[in-house]
């Protein structure tokens, strides 16, 4: 179990409830409602906010909006007047807004882009009126959910868990600080709030190997107490903290106990 100090107890229970509400908020998305409008494609088109236009939505994942409170970034001529009257998912994160870009097709994007489209969603349901969905490549004739956006969600749902485990793995080893100069060369050393991480702890720097990545990174690593992987209850195995994770290493030449490491030109 984590130990995490100060703060970062605060941080770490606000981000699980922040990734539970997220969690409930993507199941109610999803889920049917009576009484929902169904657009065909061609007839979203006709809602491009101009002059006997019926209305100005967009739909973000099948989803339509009603956009007319912030017509003056949609509307024609506007900067994203593209994405009036279709489903542009894919040039929320790509940012290509010519005609080819200005697409829904998002089958292809990484973990971190898809969590960018589920910002945007979660954008669209604060501050403008959801109206109907998209018949076409995320809801089916029956306005349920198809396999592509049941893939989507899973996408979101493994994205949301990496950054949880992420901000885990941050707490237990926060980055250590550094700097380079040209004259004395390169130093790390921690501090109670070094990589952004408020604790109770200093730490001591070791090089973090984690698999896939090219070089190890520098963290700062407790040095009391038990392991923050040791189940909660049991007795304290050691008293080194996390000095014993199989993927550190210390740094050739900084004395193990130091707070800071130096490595002269």
């Amino acid at each position: 179990m984590l130990r995490l100090g100060g703060r970062g107890l605060w941080l770490g229970l606000a981000v699980a409830a922040a990734a539970a509400a997220a969690a409930a908020r993507w199941v109610g998305w999803w889920s049917g409602r009576a009484g929902l409008r169904l657009f065909v494609p061609e007839e979203l088109a006709r809602y491009r906010g101009g002059p006997g236009d019926p209305g100005l939505y967009l739909a973000l994942l099948g989803r339509v909006y009603d956009v007319s409170s912030g017509r003056r970034h949609y509307e024609p001529g506007a900067h994203y007047s593209g994405f009036a009257g279709r489903d542009a998912s894919r040039a929320f994160v790509t940012g290509d807004y010519s005609e080819a870009g200005l697409v829904d097709h998002v089958a292809d994007l990484s973990f971190s882009e898809v969590l960018t489209l589920q910002n945007w969603l979660s954008f669209y349901e604060k501050n403008y009126e959801f109206v109907g969905r998209v018949i076409g490549r995320f809801y089916g004739e029956d306005g349920l959910p198809t396999p592509e956006l049941t893939q989507v969600e899973a996408t979101i749902s493994q994205g949301l868990e990496a950054g949880r485990r992420a901000l885990e793995e941050k707490q237990t080893f926060p980055p250590c600080n550094a700097e380079w100069s040209s004259n004395r060369g390169s130093r790390f050393w921690c501090s109670p709030e070094s990589g952004g991480v408020s604790r109770d702890w200093i730490g001591v720097p070791r090089k973090l190997y984690k698999p896939g990545a090219k070089e190890p990174r520098c963290v700062c690593v407790r040095t009391t107490g038990p392991p923050s992987d040791q189940s909660p209850g049991l007795p304290a195995d050691t008293n080194r903290g996390d000095l014993d994770h199989p993927n550190l290493g210390e740094y050739t030449g900084c004395p193990p106990s130091a707070i800071t490491c130096s490595f002269p030109l």
